[in-house]
């Protein structure tokens, strides 16, 4: 029973590599790039499989803990919730370019909520030992934030620099 999420993240990744042999055309090796960190990503916020520090180990049974009023922002838990969530702010304001970081910082935020969410009731449905902490949805938010500032970043230093005869 405590696999059945891993089961399901596995079933869904065979399932779009497939698509993307099928029908990923040109861009076959950045889905595949997206498809391996997604599932690396569901699989450590989904699934007992937990990694501290250095290395990965396996959670003891149990429902996990809620925190919803200790901030604790200066512990590497918190800077490896930052570096997790990157990619995404990287990937969105890649993808939707017009969206402003206002917008970016609100999707952190809303995806930070929606992963302690669903932590919390697979920890109850499943016995995954998941925490629900509210540290995890500030840094998640911040590091989608992070990664919408450098595309943005690098969106305008691109577009800043075409040479003027390119321009008429």
């Amino acid at each position: 029973m405590r696999w059945e999420p891993l089961l399901f993240i596995m079933l869904v990744a065979g399932l779009s590599a497939l698509a993307i042999i099928l029908f990923g055309g040109k861009h076959r090796w950045f889905a595949s790039l997206i498809l391996i960190y997604g599932t690396g990503l569901a699989t450590i916020l989904f699934t007992p499989i937990s990694i501290d520090g250095t290395a990965p180990y396996l959670m003891p049974l149990g429902i996990g803990r809620v925190n919803l009023t200790r901030f604790s922002f200066y512990n590497l838990g918190f800077l490896e919730n930052i570096l997790l969530t990157v990619p995404l702010g990287l990937l969105l304001k890649n993808m939707l370019p017009k969206l402003s970081l206002f917008g970016v910082a609100f999707f952190g935020l809303v995806v930070g909520s929606g992963i302690e969410i669903t932590q919390y009731v697979l920890s109850h449905r499943f016995l995954i030992n998941r925490s629900s902490d509210i540290n995890d949805v500030l840094a998640n938010a911040l590091g989608i934030l992070i990664g919408g500032i450098i595309m943005a970043s690098y969106l305008y230093l691109t577009h800043r620099k075409q040479p003027a005869h390119a321009l008429a």
